[in-house]
């Protein structure tokens, strides 16, 4: 029974909920990691090394488990 969920409702478990919770702050803090390399005019290959770090934080984020 759906109740009066929209029928493209996507529905979450806590645990669901909190692990992308944290996929998502992974995701902040490796945008800030990146930020902050860049403030500091840190090196291409630096830049290069978090940027990817950052995109495998994304896409572990845009997975639903």
């Amino acid at each position: 029974m759906r109740g009066d969920l929209p029928a493209d409702a996507v529905v979450l478990t806590a645990d669901e909920a909190t692990d992308l919770a944290d996929r998502l702050y992974q995701v902040r803090c490796a945008a800030e990691d990146v930020a902050t390399a860049l403030a500091e005019k840190a090196a291409p290959a630096d830049l290069a090394a978090l940027v990817q770090e950052m995109l495998a934080s994304t896409r572990e984020a845009e997975r639903l488990r």
